[in-house]
C-alpha cells in the first residue's frame, strides 16, 4: 500500500466545501483485501486509536465505522479514517472523508478533510506507517508520532494572531487566502483586494514602520511632541555606555536600537558589571544599542487601530513560583508543559528560554538554575515584560484614562502608524500619564495581539475584527461581483457575451476562458485557462472590477474552485462528453461536477438554469440561491411553474428575447437583431443569449447597456474566435468552429444548413481521450448532418494509435447511411482541408473543426494566398 499521488483542494470543490486534501492510494498486494481478514488487525487499530470507536460511517450509528471494520472495509476507507482521527488528536476538526475506487485495479481516491495543507503529505505519511505497522505487528509510537506532527503543524500553520485574523474576516463574509508558507494574508478580490502580514497592513507605510523600528528616532520624535519619554541616547560601545550611565546617574536599560520581541533586552542595570554585560548581549543584534533609564512600574502594552485605542494588557514578565521542592530548572519545564505554550508565536503564550539574560536576572535576586525557591516565593526571569520571552497579560482596557488613551493615540498618528502596540511604563493606567510619572517606552509597528485575544486574566478582546474593519469599514464591499459560467456547451461564447456586455459598465473586465486570461481586449495568457489558476490570477489582480470565469469539468474535479462565493452561476446544458474521463461513468456524475459552481452562489446571487435541459433542471431543487430559468420555449412546464412562484425567466416570444418576472414581462430586443444568432438559425447560440440575459439581469445590468452589447458582439475573430466564424476564401465560404460532441455538431450543422444553398462538407475529428462509443456518435452525428466528410486526426492524439479515432468516426457516419464515397479519410488537417476545398462546389459551404485554432487559421491564409484573396465576413442566416 503506497501513496502515488496528492492534490491539496484550498476551498470548495466537488467532494466537499472546506478545505480538503485527496490522496491517490495503491492498495498493492491488499487490493480486494477486507480488515476482517487479517487476523487481530481491528483489534490493534483500535487499541492505537481508541477514537475511531466514536466514528460515524455510512449507517449513521455513532459507531458506524466500527461496524465497518467487523463486517469488512477496504484499506483505503480505513485511511480515510485514519487521517481523520490523527488531526483530531492534534486538535484540529476534521470531519469529512471520502473514498472512491478508480478505473485502475487497486488505486483510490482517499479525500480528507485538512485545514492546514502545509499538513496533508506529513499527515498521509504518518497514517500510512501506522497502517503498515499494524499490519507487520510492530509497535507503533502514537506519542512519538503526533509530536512530529504537532512540531510539523507548528512550523506549517498559522500563528495565534494570523488566526485571529482570519477567523475575523470570515466572519464578515471577507474572502481569505495565504500567500506563501508565511504570515502574508490576503483579503477581498479584484479591485478590492487588500493585503496583511501578521497586524502589518497595506495601508502602513514604509516610512513610519521604518520610523517605528528606530527606538531612538521614535523617543525624538515623541520627546519633541511634549510626550514623555526615558532620557538617554545611541552608543556604540561599551565605554560609551558606561559613560552615559554615569551621566544619567539612575539604572538603565540597554537595548538593541532596532530590535523587537524583547530580543537583547536587559532592564534595571546600575553597576559597570550590569551595563558591560547588557552592552555586550544588546550588540550581538544590532551595532547601535540604546540606553535610557530604567522606568519603575508596571509594564503595559495598549493597541491602537486606526487612532483608537480598542485593547490595553498588562504585561507580566516570565516567571516561575517556588514549592520548596524544584529547583528553578524544574520549575520551568513544568510551567512550559502548559498546552498553551509553544514555541515563538505558534501557541497563545511561548516558552519560558533560558538564556544569559535570564541567568543574569536569575543572579540578581540571588538564585542560579538549581536554587530550590521557598514554597510561593515568584522567581523572576526576566524584567521585560515580552510575550515573546515567556510572560503573560492582564486586559485592563476598561481601566485606562481617557487623558493616557489620548496621549498613546497622539503618540501614534505622530510616528504615522494606522495598526500599532504602544508599551508604556507607569504605576497605574487608570491615572494620566506625566513626566516624571511613566513614560512611553516603544510605539511599535506590527504589534502581536495574542495577549488580547488570550489573555491569563480578564475578558478577551477581539482586536482582529478591529483590525479587519480598519480595511473594510462596515458596508464596505471586499469582493468585486463574480460570474461562472459551466456547462458541456456554450461556456466560451456565453463567457465572452457577458464579458463583452459588462465592459460597458466596468472599467476592467477579467475574462478567464479556453482561449486566454483576459483583462478587457487584451490577452494576458492564452491557451485553455478554465481552472482555478487562471481565476486565482483575475482575483488576485487589484485593477479588475468584474470577472467572468469559465470553469470546465477538468478544472473542477481537479482543483476545485478559486473564490469562495460567486454573485451569479449559469448552467449552459449537460450533455454526453468526456465520460470515461476522470472516473465519470455516467450524466449523473458530469451533474455532480457541474453542480459545484451552482453551489458556490450566495443566498442573494442567482443561479441560471436551462428549462430545456433536463439533466441541468434535476439540480433545481438543490439549489439555494435564487434561479432564472431560461428557455427557447416559451410553454416550458417548468417555466411556467416558476413564473407562478413569482420567478424569473428569459424566454423567446414572438422573435423577441422577453425578461419575464411572475406575470410582468418586458421585451428586451428582437433576435433577429443579435448578431451571433444569424437571425435565429443559429438556436444553440440564441440559448447562449437567454443565459448571458439572465446573468446580466441578475447583475443589475441596465436595459440600454444590455441590449447595446448584444447588437454589437459579433461572430467574427475579434469578438468570439473559433466561434461561428465564417470566411471566403477564393470561390468557397468556410466556417470554423470548435464542436467536439455530438450535441455541439447537431447544432452546428443545423446552422450550416441554413447558410448554404449547396452541400455541406464536413473537415472533422474528435478528441483522442473520448470514449471509443462517444467518438462512434460523433461520427455519427456528423454523417447525419454532412454531405460529405474529410476526417482528419488530431496532432495529439491522446493516447490512441494513428488513425484509430479517424476509423471510428468513419465507422459511425457509415452506420448512419453516409456513402463510402462521401466519406475520405486525410489523418493531417492540412491535407484534409486541401482535398475539401478541392471537392467543393461554389455553393458548398465547408465547415472546418479545428483542434488549435491558430494552426487552422495558419492553414487558411495560406489556402487564401493560393486563392489571391481572402473575405472575412459574418451573415444573417439564408445568404453569404
Amino acid at each position: 500500500m503506497k501513496k502515488i499521488g496528492l492534490r491539496i483542494f484550498s476551498g470548495r470543490n466537488v467532494y466537499t466545501h472546506r478545505s480538503a486534501a485527496l490522496v491517490l492510494l495503491d492498495l498493492g498486494e491488499l487490493t480486494g483485501k477486507e480488515s476482517r481478514e487479517i487476523p487481530g488487525f481491528n483489534e490493534r487499530l483500535l487499541n492505537i486509536l481508541p477514537g475511531l470507536m466514536s466514528h460515524g460511517c455510512a449507517t449513521g450509528d455513532a459507531d458506524g465505522f466500527v461496524q465497518r471494520l467487523q463486517a469488512g472495509t477496504y484499506f483505503g476507507h480505513i485511511l480515510e479514517h485514519v487521517l481523520l482521527e490523527l488531526q483530531g488528536q492534534l486538535g484540529l476538526v476534521s470531519k469529512y472523508g471520502k473514498t472512491r475506487a478508480t478505473d485502475q485495479w487497486g488505486v483510490y481516491e482517499v479525500i480528507f478533510e485538512c485545514h492546514c495543507s502545509g499538513l496533508a503529505e506529513r499527515l498521509v505519511d504518518t497514517g500510512l506507517d501506522l497502517l503498515h505497522s499494524i499490519l507487520a505487528r510492530r509497535e507503533y509510537n502514537l506519542a512519538a508520532a503526533l509530536a512530529s506532527l504537532e512540531r510539523n503543524l507548528a512550523q506549517v500553520d498559522l500563528g495565534p494572531s494570523s488566526k485571529a485574523l482570519w477567523e475575523a474576516a470570515r466572519r464578515r463574509g471577507i474572502s481569505v487566502r495565504r500567500i506563501g508558507e508565511g504570515s502574508l494574508i490576503q483579503l477581498g478580490s479584484g479591485r478590492y483586494t487588500r493585503r496583511i502580514q501578521a497586524t502589518l497592513t497595506d495601508h502602513t507605510s514604509c516610512l513610519a514602520a521604518d520610523v517605528a523600528g528606530d527606538k531612538a528616532l521614535t523617543k525624538l520624535i515623541l520627546k519633541a511632541a511634549a510626550i514623555p519619554v526615558p532620557r538617554g541616547r545611541v552608543v556604540r560601545s561599551v565605554n560609551e555606555a558606561l559613560n552615559v550611565w554615569r551621566e544619567l546617574k539612575c539604572p538603565v536599560v540597554l537595548k538593541p536600537c532596532d530590535g523587537n520581541q524583547g530580543r537583547g533586552v536587559s532592564l534595571n542595570l546600575n553597576s559597570e558589571d550590569d551595563v558591560v554585560h547588557g552592552f555586550a548581549i544588546a550588540s550581538r543584534f544590532s551595532p547601535y544599542v540604546l540606553l535610557e533609564e530604567f522606568i519603575a512600574g508596571k509594564h503595559f502594552r495598549l493597541l491602537v487601530v486606526n487612532d483608537r485605542l480598542v485593547a490595553a494588557s498588562e504585561r507580566i514578565p516570565a516567571h516561575v513560583v517556588g514549592n520548596g521542592r524544584d529547583t528553578v530548572v524544574a520549575l520551568i519545564e513544568e510551567v512550559n508543559q502548559d498546552p498553551l505554550r509553544g514555541n515563538e508565536h505558534e501557541k497563545p503564550l511561548t516558552k519560558i528560554t533560558l538564556d544569559d539574560i535570564a541567568k543574569l536576572v536569575l543572579a540578581r535576586q540571588g538564585y542560579d538554575l538549581l536554587s530550590i525557591p521557598a514554597p510561593g516565593s515568584i522567581v523572576w526571569l526576566r524584567e521585560n515584560a515580552n510575550l515573546s520571552t515567556g510572560g503573560t497579560a492582564m486586559d485592563v482596557t476598561d481601566l485606562v484614562h481617557p487623558e493616557l488613551a489620548q496621549t498613546v493615540v497622539r503618540a501614534v498618528r505622530l510616528i504615522g502608524l494606522d495598526v500599532a502596540g504602544v508599551d508604556l511604563v507607569t504605576a497605574d493606567v487608570g491615572l494620566p500619564i506625566a513626566w516624571g510619572r511613566g513614560a512611553i517606552i516603544e510605539v511599535n509597528a506590527a504589534p502581536g495581539i495574542r495577549m488580547h485575544h488570550f489573555p491569563m486574566e480578564g475578558p478577551e478582546r477581539d482586536v482582529a475584527s478591529q483590525i479587519i474593519e480598519s480595511l473594510y469599514p462596515v458596508g464596505a464591499p471586499s469582493e468585486i461581483p463574480i460570474v461562472a459560467v459551466t456547462g458541456t456547451n456554450g461556456k466560451t461564447t456565453t463567457c465572452r457575451l457577458v464579458a463583452h456586455v459588462l465592459r460597458q459598465c466596468y472599467g476592467m473586465v477579467g475574462l478567464t476562458s479556453t482561449a486566454g486570461i483576459y483583462h478587457n481586449d487584451r490577452l494576458l495568457v492564452a491557451g485553455d485557462t478554465t481552472g482555478p489558476w487562471s481565476a486565482r490570477v483575475l482575483l488576485d489582480d487589484p485593477e479588475v472590477e468584474v470577472a467572468v470565469l469559465e470553469l470546465a469539468r477538468g478544472g473542477l474535479l481537479r482543483g476545485g474552485l478559486a473564490y469562495d462565493r460567486c454573485d451569479v452561476a449559469i448552467l449552459t446544458n449537460i450533455s454526453e462528453d468526456h465520460l470515461g474521463q476522470d472516473n465519470l461513468d455516467c450524466m449523473e456524475d458530469l451533474a455532480w461536477v457541474k453542480s459545484l459552481v451552482l453551489e458556490s452562489v450566495r443566498t442573494d446571487g442567482y443561479v441560471i438554469m436551462n428549462a430545456d435541459d433536463e439533466c441541468s433542471m434535476d439540480l433545481m431543487p438543490q439549489q439555494h440561491a435564487q434561479a432564472i430559468l431560461f428557455s427557447l420555449q416559451p410553454d416550458n412546464l417548468q417555466v411556467r411553474r416558476h413564473l407562478g412562484i413569482g420567478g424569473r425567466a428569459v424566454l423567446v416570444q414572438e422573435g423577441h428575447i422577453c425578461l419575464v418576472e411572475g406575470d410582468r414581462c418586458k421585451t428586451l430586443v428582437a433576435v433577429a437583431e443579435i448578431p451571433i444568432t444569424f437571425g435565429g438559425s443559429a438556436s444553440y447560440n440564441v440559448a447562449n443569449v437567454l443565459a448571458a440575459c439572465a446573468a446580466l439581469w441578475g447583475l443589475r445590468v441596465e436595459e440600454d447597456l444590455l441590449r447595446q452589447g448584444l447588437v454589437t458582439f459579433l461572430p467574427d475573430t475579434k469578438h468570439n474566435p473559433g466561434r461561428q466564424n465564417l470566411f471566403s476564401i477564393g470561390r468557397h465560404s468556410v466556417l470554423v468552429d470548435y464542436a467536439h460532441n455530438v450535441a455541439g455538431i447537431q447544432g452546428l450543422t443545423q446552422l450550416a444548413r441554413n447558410l448554404t444553398k449547396g452541400e455541406l462538407i464536413g473537415v472533422i475529428a474528435a478528441p483522442g481521450n473520448r470514449r471509443t462509443a462517444t467518438v462512434f456518435n460523433v461520427g455519427q452525428a456528423a454523417g447525419l448532418g454532412f454531405d460529405k466528410l474529410f476526417i482528419k486526426e488530431d496532432r495529439d492524439r491522446k493516447g490512441r494509435a494513428p488513425g484509430e479515432v479517424a476509423d471510428i468516426l468513419r465507422q459511425g457516419a457509415l452506420a448512419v447511411g453516409l456513402a463510402a464515397e462521401a466519406v475520405q479519410v486525410f489523418l493531417e488537417e492540412r491535407t484534409a482541408l486541401w482535398a475539401a476545398f478541392a471537392a467543393a462546389q461554389p455553393d458548398d459551404l465547408i465547415v472546418v473543426l479545428y483542434e488549435d485554432l491558430s494552426y487552422t487559421m495558419s492553414l487558411l491564409t495560406e489556402l487564401a494566398c493560393e486563392a489571391q484573396s481572402v473575405h472575412k465576413s459574418y451573415v444573417v442566416a439564408g445568404g453569404l
